[in-house]
């Protein structure tokens, strides 16, 4: 496990050193720059937990909205919400911030995931709604991870 761990920081290092070189070029408000971070570090965290990710800002044409990032944890499927935030607040926590329309939009694009494999095949996979809160602090990132935080409901 730790030759994953080497290999996740390095592949960490190198596409936080390549964002340092696009930002110079184009502008981007702080806010989705944030988003882009934590979504990318919230990636590696994953991997580093054992995830294998297989989607990173799913989306179809057909539906508004994407998944920030889609992974298998052992036999589970997982559809992961990312949320950032560069201050820790304890009232407002970064994962209060998928409300019932995010969970709407989340499970919606699910669906249209999952008809994307064979009938036989879908209908047997366990799929879990995961939330990953980021908190990108100047002495080292904070992550929360909320396992099966929402259900088909």
């Amino acid at each position: 496990m730790v030759g994953v761990d080497i290999r996740v920081d390095l592949e960490a290092s190198i596409l936080r050193r390549l964002d340092g070189l696009g930002r110079g070029r184009r502008q981007t408000a702080a806010h989705l720059a944030a988003g882009a971070a934590g979504e990318r570090e919230a990636l590696f965290h994953l991997r580093r937990q054992g995830y294998t990710i297989v989607a990173r800002r799913w989306r179809t044409p057909k539906l508004p909205g994407d998944v920030d990032l889609i992974g298998w944890d052992g036999d589970w499927l997982c559809f992961v919400e990312v949320k950032t935030r560069t201050v820790r607040d304890v009232v407002d926590p970064a994962e209060a911030a998928v409300d019932d329309d995010k969970r709407r939009v989340v499970r919606r694009m699910a669906r249209a995931y999952l008809r994307r494999f064979p009938r036989e095949l879908r209908d047997g996979i366990p799929v879990r709604f995961d939330v990953v809160s980021v908190y990108l602090q100047p002495s080292g990132n904070e992550f929360e991870l909320y396992r099966g935080a929402f259900g088909w409901e």
